[in-house]
């Protein structure tokens, strides 16, 4: 059985000033700037939390397939990136499901592929492998230095036909869809849950992030006059849900 985990979650934006509020209201550490998301005609903004990643994308080109994002849905979650020690047999897998793979690359320490969005649903779904299994070269070479203590242990989707979406992304993953009272779920490791719930749009709809201290995040949201609701703050079109580490 292969390991899968959440390893990045990825917002689309109209400015940096999205990261910029991201920095301020969960006191994160600097940004990595990729200058390989330029292919995709974008700039970035990348925040280690514990082993994982928070990422703002913002596009820089009119075609970029970011800015049509923009245009249709206005800023939110675009992408959810996963990690897997067999990227190859998630390729076969893949492609045996009739899910089209949109972006392939295979470098030396990591290698991954994109899924097509009008095949999964709600965002780009992103298959990596890395090596060593807690390397990320996307999160830039000194990484591991600028993270916070805290993990991403779950993102919120939303969808008129819920459990058609989750049937999709367990195909996408590999990993079994379970029903319960509230909404259906799919498990990963390390914790992780994926919620597929009612809404009127198919979106993904938010972040579940474990911080420290996150009542003082919520604060400093506040103070910004942030949209907030209870455990939650909306950023960049994101409602993060804040839980403490």
């Amino acid at each position: 059985m292969s390991r899968l985990r959440l390893r990045q979650l990825v917002i689309a934006a109209e400015s940096l000033k999205v990261a910029d509020r991201l920095q301020e209201v969960l006191n994160l550490r600097e940004p990595f700037a990729d200058p390989g998301v330029a292919e995709f005609g974008l700039e970035n903004a990348v925040f280690p939390i514990g082993h994982q990643f928070l990422e703002v994308v913002v596009p820089t080109r009119d075609d970029a397939p970011v800015r049509r994002f923009l245009d249709r849905n206005g800023e939110g979650g675009y992408m959810a990136i996963f990690q897997t020690d067999d990227l190859k047999a998630a390729r076969r897998r893949i492609d045996g499901s009739g899910i089209r793979r949109v972006w392939d690359i295979d470098l030396d320490d990591i290698a991954a592929s994109h899924l097509h969005p009008a095949d999964v649903g709600a965002a780009i779904v992103s298959i990596d492998e890395a090596h060593p299994w807690d390397g990320w070269r996307w999160g830039g070479p000194h990484w591991e230095s600028n993270s916070i203590e805290g993990e991403l242990s779950g993102a919120i989707l939303e969808s008129p036909d819920p459990n058609a979406l989750a049937s999709r992304w367990a195909a996408a993953l590999g990993v079994p869809a379970s029903t319960h009272p509230d909404a259906t779920k799919i498990s990963l490791e390390e914790d992780q849950t994926l919620v597929f719930q009612q809404g009127a749009e198919t979106r993904l709809e938010g972040f579940c992030i474990s911080i420290n201290n996150a009542m003082k995040a919520l604060e400093r949201a506040d103070r910004l006059k942030l949209e907030s609701n209870g455990d939650s703050v909306i950023i960049g079109g994101v409602r993060l849900v804040l839980n403490n580490e």
